[in-house]
């Protein structure tokens, strides 16, 4: 005996919301995003962002005032906030692309 194949849409009863969507797309009312590769890009690279946000830590860091302004000059000329400079500074110290004495 053969097993039937479980289908979930079988049954499946909409809303009114949803059967007026499915309606539309029977009548041909949506048709394809011409930029849609573009805009599939955009918002896994916005997915990518919010789950690296959902990772992050905040963290409270005391330096030198000195040190501060000097990283805040360097960030600017590289048109970056500092905190994604002293991100990208611990981030490339712990994957060990950088070395620091000690």
């Amino acid at each position: 005996m053969k097993k039937k194949k479980f289908d979930p849409f079988e049954n499946l009863v909409l809303d009114e919301y949803e059967q007026d969507i499915e309606d539309a797309l029977e009548r041909g009312e949506f048709v394809s995003d011409p930029n849609f590769a573009e805009n599939k890009k955009m918002f896994e690279e916005a997915a990518r962002r919010h789950i690296d946000l959902e990772n992050s830590k905040s963290i409270t860091l005391r330096i030198k005032k000195k040190d501060l302004i000097r990283l805040k000059a360097k960030a600017a000329r590289n048109k970056i906030p500092y905190q994604t400079l002293i991100n990208l500074l611990i981030n490339n110290y712990t994957e060990g692309k950088m070395k620091i004495s000690l």
